[in-house]
């Protein structure tokens, strides 16, 4: 791949990528882990159904996708007229490379009845091989759709033990992929930090340990957690989560007592996404001046992922 090129930087770099945003006719996307700064700058802001439903309604030639690989796959699904650009192409995701397409359709293999709901956070080309797309969001409610029969569920193991619980059913056949953010917390230190706030709230995302899980008070995927964590009576929580999402509570409940859940290793900033904040405001600038790096799929590719992320779509609205 070639070395991309790097500043002199304008001086007001704000205010530069809303000038280039509107040269190119661009849409700036972002994930809720994203860096503050690229949070205020983007349009929208979600979770990954809310980014999949907001690029159904975009209006402008180029999205610019501040987030992982995968949603900007998403996104280019949705959208394969226009310009899809990443701040930066080695964004992944530990749960996209733990499911490799060649073994994942080997392992659906040796199950032919079953249908198949893979996680929004796989590549496009398992995407290609399912039957219905879901996010932590809507994860149980894409279950239960295909109520009585055989399903394979991909790829978090710890999301879709959380989903067998709460759809009742005990019988899914589940890839054993995880999470590298959120598999770090420990539930020894999280219940430690309860004795010394036992006034607050334990707020954690699916695709934590059952035992961290065990620990909380309310479990939901990140847009969830973000409103449950403005609306808590609780004036003190422990979020257990990726903390990006400590900007959006901050600016929406600014009273509020924000408290990481511990991770196992003391000693690194484990419960970051590595991936996620490799995006910048100078890669953004850069993506947005050259129209690149580009993502782009194979049309049959393309066109078999987006059966199943429509019915999901569908089934959402």
């Amino acid at each position: 791949m070639a070395t991309r090129p790097h500043g002199p930087f304008p001086a007001d770099l704000e205010a530069a990528i809303l000038e280039l945003k509107e040269e190119r006719n661009a849409v700036v996307l972002a994930h809720y882990y994203q860096e503050s700064e690229v949070q205020d700058l983007a349009d929208f802001v979600g979770d990954s159904l809310a980014l999949a439903q907001a690029a159904t309604r975009v209006d402008r030639e180029v999205i610019a996708f501040c987030g992982v690989h995968f949603m900007a796959e998403t996104a280019k699904i949705l959208n394969p007229g226009r310009v899809v650009v990443v701040p930066d192409l080695a964004a992944g995701c530990s749960l996209a490379d733990g499911c490799p397409p060649d073994a994942f359709r080997d392992f659906s293999a040796q199950h032919p009845d079953a249908k198949v709901v893979s996680y929004i956070n796989t590549s496009a080309e398992i995407k290609a091989q399912s039957d219905l797309i879901c996010t932590s969001s809507n994860a149980v409610k894409m279950v239960e759709y295909f109520a009585g029969e055989p399903i394979i569920f991909a790829p978090d193991r710890h999301l879709a033990r959380w989903v067998e619980k709460e759809a009742n059913r005990p019988d899914l056949i589940a890839w054993q992929a995880t999470c590298i953010v959120h598999e770090q917390f420990s539930a020894k230190r999280l219940v430690q930090l309860k004795v010394k706030h036992p006034d607050a709230e334990v707020l954690a995302h699916p695709e934590c340990d059952e035992v961290v899980l065990d620990e909380a008070d309310f479990i939901a995927s990140t847009k969830g957690i973000i409103a449950r964590a403005v609306d808590s009576p609780a004036k003190t929580l422990i979020i257990a989560t990726e903390d990006g999402v400590f900007h959006q509570i901050e600016q929406q409940a600014p009273d509020k007592q924000l408290i990481q859940a511990p991770a196992m290793d003391e000693s690194c900033a484990c419960n970051q996404c590595p991936y996620m904040r490799l995006n910048t405001l100078e890669k953004l600038y850069l993506c947005l001046r050259d129209l690149e790096p580009q993502v782009t799929l194979p049309e049959a590719t393309r066109c078999a992922a987006l059966v199943p992320l429509e019915k999901m779509l569908d089934l959402s609205a």
